[in-house]
């Protein structure tokens, strides 16, 4: 994550304040007072890479290419969608529904993780892991607290459970058959150029591949299958054992399974 430094807006309340506190004792970040400092200006006197911004009521992460948030974006359509009938790729992949148990080892910025978590309901149960204790911070903040959206869509967001863990050490620890499915978007590890939206979280991303080791652990601790998202024609699902499930007549994303 690079070493970073915790602030406020300009004007923080007294809560806000607090909050700043709370949270740099968590992390281990500096909290420095903002004063009327650009954010360019605090990395240079305390030679951050990063920043975290606590703001009245969500928190961002200033990397070199932008200003990383919590927004449910995507999450909110494919709802909408599933909702209305209409079928959603990563769901048909995962094979699941109300009460499964799902383990996403990549949180990234929770998208997937809400639309998961929508379809089991309370009966079941999403563990979504992120590495980066930046981004686990920032997209964890944003389930429990994002306001502005539908009911049921607020109701997903908060019930995924947010670990901050590289995968491989957690699945270590997970027993057998604990979980439906283990599902690994190593995608968004590496986002794609053109994904403009994705840009801030360059700097903060694990870029490591998944090793078969990995695989293996995520085979012995999920029930039913293991899904893997990647791009279309990809090596990497031959390399670790998996079946393209679904390549998406006109998509450049590939789901590829390796059932149990």
């Amino acid at each position: 994550m690079g070493n970073f430094i915790v602030t406020t807006i300009r004007k923080p309340d007294s809560a806000t304040e607090i909050l700043a506190e709370e949270i740099s004792l968590k992390l281990g970040g500096q909290l420095i007072e903002r004063k009327d400092l650009s954010f360019d200006t605090l990395k240079k006197i305390h030679g951050a890479e990063n920043i975290l911004l606590v703001k009245k009521n969500s928190l961002s992460v200033i990397t070199a290419e932008g200003e990383l948030f919590f927004h449910p974006n995507t999450a909110h359509l494919r709802i909408k969608n599933l909702r209305g009938g209409e079928g959603d790729r990563l769901i048909d992949a995962l094979k699941i529904s109300a009460g499964s148990k799902v383990l996403d080892c990549t949180l990234g910025l929770g998208s997937d993780a809400i639309v998961e978590s929508f379809i089991v309901g309370d009966s079941g149960k999403v563990v979504a892991l992120e590495i980066n204790p930046l981004i686990a911070e920032v997209v964890s903040y944003g389930l429990k607290n994002f306001s502005e959206d539908s009911p049921h869509i607020l109701e997903a967001m908060r019930r995924v459970e947010v670990i901050n863990a590289d995968c491989k050490e957690y699945l270590k620890t997970c027993a057998d058959d604990s979980f439906d499915v283990v599902y690994f978007d190593p995608m968004f590890r590496r986002p794609i150029q053109k994904s403009s939206g994705l840009n801030p979280i360059r700097p903060l991303a694990d870029a490591r591949p998944l090793t078969e080791e990995i695989i293996r652990e995520a085979c012995r601790v999920a029930k039913f299958r293991v899904v893997m998202k990647e791009h279309s024609g990809n090596a990497e699902f031959e390399r670790l054992g998996f079946k393209v499930a679904d390549g998406g007549k006109y998509s450049s994303i590939a789901f590829g399974v390796i059932e149990k």
